[in-house]
């Protein structure tokens, strides 16, 4: 078995060893008013191990000596921060604190008016959400680089913190004040571009520019924080998936641990959100802690932040991060409780967790199946429609794999190296248009040793810059050239379904279905014997008397399947991923699951059959190997708060064993049950009676 690459530091600092973590951010009114005791007690209770407490940067909460460093108008002579700091080192926590530089006071303005951040027109930027009293502040000045500094060096000498966490660090749009206008020209030799297209060679240099300015930010108060408290470091907000605007690879290498700060859901986002956060950031940090912060509040573009949502919604979003390895970290803003109802349920997940720790220490994901992530895509061919050509693929691919009980990690795109991915039998590419020479070197190295590629629509069409090719930077592999052309958007366009096929395993008693909005014309180069999808051009929808095909289809295929010795390559020419996002067409979630399948073309580690809709995650501990199943099924997955849960009718689990380990027992860490189960040669199988938010299947491994 081969574990996640081995990247973490050679001496674990105090930030990495909790296994639960705990925040209060504080608002400016509540020293005074709110009960630093009872979060204490809660913090004990909860088992957390890490706290993440408000120090300073828009408000400080301690007696700064800074000027301008505003304090919280409600302390008078007391230190909230001080106060809470020496209360979570007598139960034994490790301490961080948050700040956030994003806004500064009037006063701050009026004597150092280049700390604000100036719009395209050349006018200081008011706050958004409060203009009366704050102004929007530049990242990539002085406001940051200096006095920013200077704070950071107070809070960690005067309280010894083991880390730093700043949120809202890295600017809000294009600052367009003098010290960003001579800095990017002095660099780049250009003016600020306007924020468009991604193809302007102004716009890809502050794009570059801009990132290099936030890490040698990020280096400054990492290098600072580190002179004071060596076993100390800078934990930034940041970082996220395809459309990530900071480089994750660049990130995974500099970040001890990191928190993905997903609070909850908000919109069309499913409860599978937070574990996908999960896999997208493991992808860049490897082994190194990855922290699941969570709002007990709703998140929505209306900001209830003193708002609570239910039980429900609370646990399986936290449950999905955890399923797929995070740690969890709930969050509470205002220290001032208005609502309750979060209590129970946050403590009764948290004693969970701290109870099945073991079970919990993951050293490997056990997933021979990846997904590829593409930030330069995102960045050099999304523009403003980077949701809909890069994000969206990602999301089809990941809900059909959900929905077919396929257990999956996710890789970076700069990350196709043999040490990330050769755990994996087969890497997909959902639309992954920009890759360079090298990267395009590195899937053709993978598949000589024996790799698969599921790949689709534009995937190597376009270099590192977003740059279109005169052919696909994969052809030999992909078995096609260009044609010339991307057709669409089409309408009324179908596939003619070739029987028997195993690619069509579900769809026997259908010869046509649905194709997808966008085609890329291409031509073969190789020989394709297995033809199981051909094209039916579109046709007209109406007047309704003329909507028949003028072509049944059967001359050119949809689907490119080939065989190359050990491993498989399948290439969808057309935009099935994203097409299923959109429509989430059963059909289009049978080809793609088939599809994976062919080209895996092995036994998944782990199978499980039964009704519902389960997010599932397969993992080795140090003598262990887990299985956990979240239940999604719930009439609100799509959409809305869970209100309720639905619990799954039994499943069927077959575990698939690691090369030369014997089962000790079997037990279940949610119900508290122990299944009967049927050891094979190489794999144990059982049936979990129930799922009713999360349930998790541990096998005690040794002789």
């Amino acid at each position: 078995m081969q574990t996640d690459p081995a990247s973490a530091p050679e001496e674990e600092l105090p930030v990495q060893r909790p296994m639960r973590w705990g925040q209060l951010v504080l608002v400016e009114n509540d020293p005074g008013r709110y009960d630093p005791a009872f979060w204490l007690s809660y913090f004990k209770r909860t088992h957390v191990e890490g706290v993440c407490l408000s120090a300073g940067g828009c408000v400080a909460y301690y007696p700064t000596e800074i000027p301008f460093h505003h304090r919280s108008r409600w302390m008078g002579d007391s230190d909230p921060f001080g106060e809470l700091v020496a209360g979570c080192r007598e139960i034994g926590l490790v301490v961080v604190a948050r700040t956030d530089p994003h806004a500064c006071h009037d006063d701050a303005r009026q004597a150092h008016p280049d700390w604000v951040a100036v719009d395209a027109e050349g006018n200081p930027r008011r706050h958004w959400s409060y203009p009366e009293e704050y102004w929007v502040t530049c990242a990539l000045g002085p406001y940051n680089f200096q006095f920013m500094t200077e704070v950071t060096k107070e809070i960690v000498a005067r309280y010894g913190v083991d880390g730093v966490f700043c949120n809202r660090w890295a600017g809000h749009g294009v600052c367009y004040c003098a010290h960003c206008r001579d800095g990017f020209r002095e660099a780049c030799g250009m003016d600020l571009p306007r924020p468009g297209d991604p193809q302007d060679p102004a716009w890809r240099e502050y794009a570059r520019w801009r990132e290099r300015r936030l890490f040698e930010l990020w280096d400054l108060w990492d290098a600072e924080i580190g002179r004071i408290n060596p076993r100390a470091c800078f934990i930034p907000n940041t970082g996220g998936g395809a459309l990530s605007d900071l480089d994750m690879a660049q990130i995974g290498r500099r970040a001890p641990v990191l928190a993905a700060d997903r609070q909850s859901r908000a919109g069309l986002a499913l409860p599978w959100a937070a574990g996908k956060n999960a896999k997208e950031y493991r992808a860049a940090l490897g082994p190194k802690p990855v922290l699941g912060l969570f709002s007990v509040g709703l998140e929505t573009r209306h900001r209830w932040k003193d708002s609570v949502q239910a039980p429900e919604e609370l646990k399986v979003w936290a449950a999905d991060g955890i399923a797929q390895g995070f740690r969890p970290w709930y969050c509470k803003f205002s220290g001032t409780l208005h609502d309750q109802r979060w209590l129970k349920p946050v403590g009764e997940l948290f004693t969970w967790h701290h109870d099945n720790e073991r079970y919990l220490r993951n050293i490997g994901n056990l997933a021979r199946v990846a997904v590829v992530y593409s930030q330069q895509t995102a960045r050099y061919c999304g523009g403003g429609q980077a949701f809909e050509s890069v994000e969206a693929p990602i999301l089809g691919v990941y809900q059909a794999l959900v929905e077919a009980r396929i257990p999956f990690e996710m890789v970076h795109d700069r990350l196709l190296d043999a040490e990330h991915v050769d755990r994996f039998r087969l890497l997909i590419l959902p639309n992954v248009a920009a890759l360079s020479d090298a990267q395009c070197g590195q899937l053709r190295a993978f598949v000589r040793r024996g790799g698969s590629l599921l790949a689709t629509h534009e995937t190597s069409l376009c270099d590192e810059l977003g740059r279109r090719r005169d052919d696909f930077g994969l052809a030999d592999l992909l078995g096609v050239s260009f044609g010339g052309e991307v057709q669409g958007p089409m309408k009324n366009a179908y596939l003619r379904l070739h029987h028997p096929h195993e690619l069509l395993k579900g769809l026997e008693d259908a010869l046509r279905v649905i194709h997808g909005v966008h085609r890329v014309c291409v031509t073969p180069r190789a020989e394709f014997a297995e033809r199981p999808v051909t094209l039916i051009p579109p046709y007209p929808d109406l007047p309704m008397e003329e909507v028949y095909p003028r072509q049944e289809g059967g001359a050119v295929p949809e689907l490119y399947l080939r065989r190359l010795g050990r491993s498989r390559v399948a290439y969808f020419n057309w935009d099935v991923a994203r097409t299923f996002w959109e429509v989430l067409g059963g059909d289009h979630l049978k080809l793609l699951a088939n599809a994976v399948r062919w080209a895996a073309d092995e036994e998944p580690p782990v199978t499980v059959e039964g009704p519902g809709l389960l997010d599932l995650a397969v993992w080795r501990q140090a003598d262990s190997v887990t299985v956990h199943l979240v239940n999604l099924a719930n009439p609100m997955a799509m959409k809305g708060p869970y209100r309720e849960f639905l619990p799954c009718p039994p499943q069927r689990v077959r575990i698939r064993l690691p090369e030369g380990e014997r089962p000790r027992g079997v037990r279940l860490l949610v119900s508290g049950e122990r299944p009967e189960a049927e050891i094979g040669e190489r794999c144990v199988s059982l049936t979990v009676p129930r799922v009713l938010c999360h349930e998790v299947v541990a096998l005690d491994l040794g002789q």
